[in-house]
């Protein structure tokens, strides 16, 4: 059975495209575009969890969505 990982990330309207061209090429498949809690909009990802060089980066990705949250 897959088994997945999961990000959210503020939508910036002017870069679309290229933040989720980015996540894309991480491996990321973009699951549901929502308002956010402020405006703006938020987008939900998923991939397959794993460890390794295919997930570089998830670090990052985490921090980016604490700063965006508020935490």
């Amino acid at each position: 059975m897959t088994t997945w990982e999961y990000l959210t990330t503020p939508l910036l309207i002017h870069n679309t495209a290229a933040i989720l061209n980015n996540w894309g090429k991480q491996g990321w498949e973009l699951v549901q575009v929502v308002p956010g809690p402020e405006g703006g909009l938020v987008a939900y990802l998923k991939r397959p969890a794993g460890g390794g060089a295919q997930n570089a980066g998830l670090d990052a990705a985490a921090q980016a969505s604490r700063q965006f949250e508020g935490n």
